[in-house]
């Protein structure tokens, strides 16, 4: 009788070991599937994954061993319970390997505008930064036009101006949901960047877009080119129109640019994530961009 219990528990040992390797493997692809969900550009597949993986693995206790009491064979009861400990103990560390990776998936709600009139709703007016002004770009209109002059301005020397490039950056910082619109020209970039930007000398990480500290859309020869940390992504004309809308979610990290004529018509979306306040900024090569009154 006591042969026979040794046999049954055994036996069923090896079952729940089986079924043990089962999870495993389910869980072990489980686990490539999380780490290519970051990746995903569907929404809605992301959502619904994450659901999934968020839904209570199932309770351990299918996998606890129990020896019985009346068991007298003292190898058979030691090799069960080794046994017990190692399944438990592979079940522990591929159950937290899991969890470990799901804390780290942050999803981020937001519903972004998709018509002029909503993104008319986080309209900034803004306004060019005279100490920021670099000598070869003159400004008019009160501070809302800033063009390319081949006469040097008689600007004043301050800490935060361009000394050589010619750039400007706005007064206002963008920090929540924010869209202005532009009308540039040929030559032109629109920009957002931190004010930690370098602003002196002739190197190259002190211009929009050539740095990791700002993101430029620049057009030239009847194209459009996005410039990060001095990396280039070309794109066609998407538009005749010579308006171009900008949409900050500093919360999301969400930069885009539009065209804006009749409707709305995206060039490049940005998602990053955005560690200071952002301040509007162009870069004026024999061209000229003013900022458009959105507010009556």
């Amino acid at each position: 009788m006591i042969r026979d219990q040794e046999k049954a528990e055994v036996s069923r040992a090896e079952g729940l070991l089986e079924q043990l390797e089962q999870k495993i493997d389910a869980l072990q692809k489980r686990e490539a599937e999380l780490e290519q969900l970051p990746h995903t550009d569907d929404h809605i597949h992301f959502l619904q994954s994450l659901k999934s993986f968020s839904e209570p693995l199932e309770s351990t206790d299918t996998f606890r061993v129990t020896v019985s009491s009346l068991l007298s064979h003292n190898d058979v009861k030691k090799s069960v319970s080794e046994l017990k400990e190692k399944l438990e103990k592979l079940w522990k560390e591929e159950l937290e390997k899991i969890s470990g990776q799901v804390t780290y998936i942050t999803v981020v709600s937001t519903n972004e505008p998709k018509t002029r009139e909503e993104f008319l709703q986080y309209s900034l007016q803004l306004t060019l930064d005279l100490n920021t002004v670099n000598r070869r770009v003159r400004l008019s209109e009160e501070n809302t036009v800033a063009s390319f002059t081949d006469t040097a301005q008689p600007y004043p020397e301050h800490p935060d101006r361009y000394d050589v490039w010619p750039q400007v950056m706005c007064r206002e910082s963008v920090c929540g949901r924010c869209y202005w619109e532009v009308e540039w020209s040929d030559g032109a970039g629109v920009s957002v960047s931190y004010r930690s930007i370098r602003r002196k000398g002739k190197t190259k990480d002190c211009i929009f877009g050539y740095n990791d500290l700002s993101w430029r859309l620049f057009y030239s020869d009847s194209s459009y080119s996005f410039w990060h940390n001095n990396k280039e992504i070309k794109f066609p004309v998407v538009s005749s129109s010579s308006r171009i809308g900008v949409y900050v979610d500093h919360r999301a990290g969400i930069l885009s640019f539009y065209s804006v004529s009749d409707t709305m018509i995206l060039i490049h979306r940005v998602q990053t994530t955005f560690t200071q306040p952002l301040c509007p900024g162009f870069w004026l090569y024999k061209s000229t961009v003013k900022l458009c009154h959105l507010r009556e």
